[in-house]
This record gives C-alpha cells, sequence and structure tokens, in this order.
C-alpha cells in the first residue's frame, strides 16, 4: 500500500530530530541529527546521524543540553553546509518514498533546516510535506490533559520509552513511536489519509497558537505574538 495515499500512515514513518545551538529557529544552528526510518511496531529499519560544525561558538546553555561542546563540534564534527545538504536529501529521499516524516514540534526543527539550507544557499526540502507532529496531534486530540507537553511527558503518557532524551537520535525514534501510539489511541486518525492528516495538522497548529497567544495576552502580556505557521515558520519581521 502507498504510504501517502493509503490509509495506513502510521505502518512506516520516517523520523527526524535536530540539537541545535539555541531556540531562535532564524539564527541557531544544526549541531546533531538523526534522519531514520520506523516500521509498524517501533522497530528502527534504518538511522542516519550527523555531528556537525555549526561554524559558531555553541552556547554553554545548549551543551548542557545536548552535550556536543563548540571543542568537540570542531574536533569531530562535520561541515555545516555538506551536512545540510546530507540531511535535505535524506528527508526528501523518505518523502518520495511516500513515507511521513514525523518531528516532535515539527515547526521548530524544519524551520531550522530551512534557514540552514537559506544560509549555505542550498535548495530547501521540499514541500515539506506530508509531516505529522506528534505535539500538535496530542494537542488536538487530548486538548485538557494538564502538565508539560514536553517530549519526555508525552513518550511517558503514551507508554513511550525515552531514556536519553536530547539525543538526536533517541529524541526522533520517540516522536515516530508516540505518533504510532497515538494512532492506535485514535483509530480515526489512524483511518486518515495522510495528506488529509497533514492539513489537519495545519488548521490545529493555527488555531492552538491563537489560543495560547490570547491566554499569554489575557495574563499580563498585551503585546505577545507567537506564529502558527507550522510546518516552517515564516520568518520573524516577514
Amino acid at each position: 500500500m502507498d504510504a501517502v495515499n493509503g490509509a495506513r500512515w502510521a505502518d512506516t514513518l520516517a523520523v527526524f530530530d535536530l540539537e541545535t545551538t539555541g531556540i531562535d529557529v532564524d539564527v541557531c544552528r544544526i549541531v546533531t541529527a538523526h534522519v531514520g526510518v520506523l516500521g509498524a511496531s517501533g522497530e528502527v529499519l534504518e538511522r542516519r546521524e550527523w555531528l556537525v560544525d555549526p561554524g559558531v561558538e555553541i552556547p554553554t546553555a545548549a551543551s548542557l543540553i545536548h552535550g556536543v561542546t563548540t571543542e568537540r563540534a570542531r574536533l569531530e564534527g562535520q561541515n555545516a553546509a555538506t551536512a545540510v545538504a546530507e540531511i535535505i536529501g535524506e528527508l526528501a529521499s523518505a518523502a518520495a518514498k511516500g513515507l511521513p516524516i514525523v518531528a516532535y514540534n515539527a515547526a521548530y526543527d524544519l524551520t531550522v533546516l530551512a534557514r540552514e539550507a537559506e544560509r549555505y544557499g542550498l535548495a530547501p526540502l521540499p514541500g515539506p510535506g506530508p509531516v505529522v507532529d506528534p505535539l500538535v496531534i496530542d494537542k488536538a486530540v487530548d486538548r485538557y490533559r494538564r502538565g508539560k507537553r514536553t517530549l519526555s511527558v508525552t513518550a511517558a503518557h503514551y507508554g513511550v520509552r525515552l531514556d536519553d532524551a536530547h539525543d538526536a537520535g533517541a529524541d526522533a525514534v520517540a516522536a515516530g513511536r508516540v505518533a504510532q501510539a497515538i494512532a492506535r489511541a485514535y483509530p480515526e486518525l489512524a483511518a486518515l489519509a495522510i495528506g488529509d492528516l497533514h492539513a489537519r495538522q495545519v488548521e490545529w497548529c493555527r488555531d492552538q497558537a491563537e489560543s495560547y497567544q490570547a491566554w499569554r495576552r489575557g495574563n499580563g502580556e498585551p503585546e505577545f505574538t507567537t506564529s502558527g505557521a507550522w510546518p516552517v515558520r515564516v520568518r520573524t519581521g516577514a
């Protein structure tokens, strides 16, 4: 069955995650990356990982999260432009095979990748799509669940093991398995064509951002704004 046009989008998934130099998608750089493929039981069928020399200092705060220092990246890391081109190529190849790309908080990772492509004069990832974002989907189907929605917390909620959070490989695989767990928990989502699920996430992410913005403005931050663009954010100020 074609993974894009068939109803069983969760059977085989491409998974993607980045660890970076910071949180601002317009300026941060890739430090580590993972692109893999999961089978229907969450087994890892393919995996490829990158350690990248971002060409800038890695802030201590970021190193404390993902464990990669500036010194290590310079010594062991791949040239950034080459790595970005390879990451895009792996994701494009997966998409060409009809595999949805799973990324938790996809608008972060895919926007960083788009900005890096622009930075190095590379063609961006086509689309990108179809994309599956377990964060957006979980917030839509279980809107009123209390507590944080980090990958670690959400993975635990769905019974997915994540032993090494903030390792790109561990996070990517966990995100794919969470997507599959959500599909099992909500058969109506599993039955959607992947293109329809992608379109719904565009709407859900916009609605979620509008709701969050209204909440922040109603709680003492009248100028607060946030983007609901998904799966790639509009450049700040654009």
